[in-house]
Order: structure tokens, then sequence, then C-alpha cells
């Protein structure tokens, strides 16, 4: 019989990140995300929730309680669920560097806040159910390396005064390792800072399979890299086994993605793991065994729940049916051989 666990989730902000009005690749609704997800179909499989991004043009962070209420409507008329909510924690939405100043830091507390006021008004609504509250520290690597002791100390206390914040909730923060953030940017800073924090009931680990894959390599932090160009398969094995074992036990949400071992930087990124379609010739990652590799687990730490994130996608390809099949239909494998029940 086929597992019901982990739902399976579509992200919302991939019609956002990168997107710009007046180009070639303008920002999409999310009523068109919403119809995109819902239209995708895998012998009758479909996807079962979404996992959103709380800022314009998709949400306004401020937003009344009615307003909130409608998207939530809107969601559930779709039959689907919300799952985990991306917090607007960088400078120019509601945040600020997680490692800056005073100010700084009480902005970045505030985007906290402020998401975990909106999951509030969709929890009571019922149209979520389970899911974390997605953060960064909002923070470039380049910076970050002025003095990173300080930096990651900074980081740390910012954390922790979120987390607070979100176990008033009673929300959990998960804290997205990617290469482009700063005290986070590599395996063994994302482990020490979790450490640091030592929350665990509140602040975990948000797993990509495309940014974790660049921590192997040492983008952005060489030093701590576990493979070398031209690695055998059982280099790639070993060193994904180290990477997980140090980083499983702090995972709370999981994103199914594929990488072709390319970096894409846009806007405040450094450089990032570039996501690719999940059928990608030239994808590095057989998705469904790596995601074993964090899934271990994974009911006992919570989850119910995984998301599919493919940023940076040509609008052609999101408004291609096809696409949103082809995920689904990866992502249906990934829960046959590591979900439950």
């Amino acid at each position: 019989m086929a597992h019901t666990l982990p739902k399976l989730h579509n992200a919302m902000w991939p019609g956002l990140v990168g997107k710009e009005e007046g180009t070639d690749h303008p920002p999409i609704s999310l009523d068109r995300m919403l119809e995109l997800t819902v239209n995708a179909d895998v012998n009758g499989q479909k996807y079962e929730g979404i996992d959103y991004f709380l800022f314009h043009p998709h949400t306004d962070p401020d937003a009344s309680e009615a307003d909130l209420l409608a998207i939530a409507d809107k969601v559930a008329g779709f039959g689907l669920n919300i799952g985990s909510l991306v917090a607007p924690v960088w400078p120019g939405t509601v945040g600020d560097a997680a490692m800056g100043d005073d100010e700084a830091q009480a902005k970045f507390v505030l985007a906290v806040e402020k998401a975990c006021r909106i999951a509030k008004v969709f929890n009571d609504h019922g149209v979520r159910k389970y899911g974390c509250i997605r953060i960064d520290s909002a923070s470039g690597v380049t910076d970050w390396s002025q003095n990173p002791e300080a930096n990651s100390k900074r980081i740390a206390e910012t954390f922790k005064k979120a987390a607070l914040v979100a176990a008033d909730y009673g929300e959990r923060l998960a804290a997205e390792g990617e290469i482009c953030w700063g005290g986070m940017h590599s395996w063994k800073h994302m482990v020490n800072l979790l450490e640091a924090v030592d929350m665990p009931e509140t602040l975990g680990f948000q797993a990509d399979l495309a940014h974790t894959y660049l921590y192997l390599l040492g983008y952005n932090a060489e030093e701590h890299a576990l493979l070398k160009p031209g690695y055998s398969d059982e280099e790639f094995w070993s060193a994904y086994k180290t990477m997980t074992a140090a980083l499983r036990p702090w995972t709370i949400d999981f994103h199914v993605a594929q990488n072709d071992g390319q970096v894409h930087g846009t806007g405040s990124h450094d450089k990032t793991g570039k996501h690719c379609p999940a059928d990608d010739p030239n994808g590095k990652l057989d998705i469904v065994r790596c995601a074993g590799y964090w899934l271990e687990g994974a009911s006992e730490r919570g989850m119910q729940h995984i998301c599919w994130d493919g940023c940076m996608f040509p609008n052609e390809m999101l408004e291609t049916p096809a696409t949103w099949n082809t995920i689904l239909d990866t992502m249906l494998k990934v829960r046959d051989a590591h979900g439950w029940d």
C-alpha cells in the first residue's frame, strides 16, 4: 500500500524569486501558482498542499485578519493545505541582517513575529495543520567574513530571540542551509550555529537537496568541502553520509530539488544553488536515494510534509504542465521509498 505521509507540497515562491516586473520573467500571481499546482496529476495522485512566501505580491505581511482568512479560504478551496511559511527576514522586506546592529536585529525578530501572527490565523482557520516558519541569516558571506566569530555569535543571539517569539506562538523555525547566507554557508558553520542557539525544540534545520549538495563541494567555504572535483560515486555517498549524519538530527523541514553543480547568483545572493528540473540530464543527484538520508527518522522529528523547491526556473517552464507532473512524480517516488503512515 502507498504511504500517506509525508504530504506532498509545492512551493509558491518560485513564482516570485528572481522575477521582476517589466522583464521576460515577471512575478507569477498566487492564483496562477495555485492553478498550476492543483492541475498537476500523476495517475490520480495530486499535490496535497503548498508552502507559502509571506511577502508582496503574494502576501502583505501586515494584511488584516480578514484578508488572511480570504487567502486561507482560497487555498482551501483548491483542496490544498498550507504548510511551512517563509518569514520576510531580508533587508528590503520586513527584516534585516541577523548579524546587524540592534535596529537590524529588532527588524529580523519583527519579521518572525509577523510570520507567527499569520501562521496563527491560518492555523485557527484550519488550512494549516503542520509545518515550520523558514528563516536564514539574511546576511551576506562576504560581510560575515569580516569578523566570523563575532558575526556568528550575533546571528545566534538573533536566532535565539526569534525562536523565543516563535515558541510563544507554538511555532518552530527552520534555518535554511544555503551557501549564500553568512554563518550558514557551510555544513559545519550550520551545525555550529544550531548548537550555539541550542533550542532544538524550536529552531531546527531546513534541508534542500540542491543547496546541501553545494555544501559537499565547499562553495563559499573550501575548508569544509567533503568532495573534490572528479569525485567517485563511492566518495560521494561517503561524503553525503558524513554531512547528513551531522545535520539530520536537526532537520525539521525538507525540500526536494535537483542541482547541476553550478551556482547562480541574483540580487543579494552571493552565490546560491542552481535549482534544476527534476529530470534534468545534468542533475548531479539521485533525488530519491539522497532524500532517504534526510528523511530517516523524520516522523519522530515532527515532520508531516515535504516540499518541492525550483527557484529561478524560466516562466515558460513554470507555465508548462509537464514540469509539475514530472516534479510530482519524483516526489511520489520519494514518498514511496521513504514515507510512513
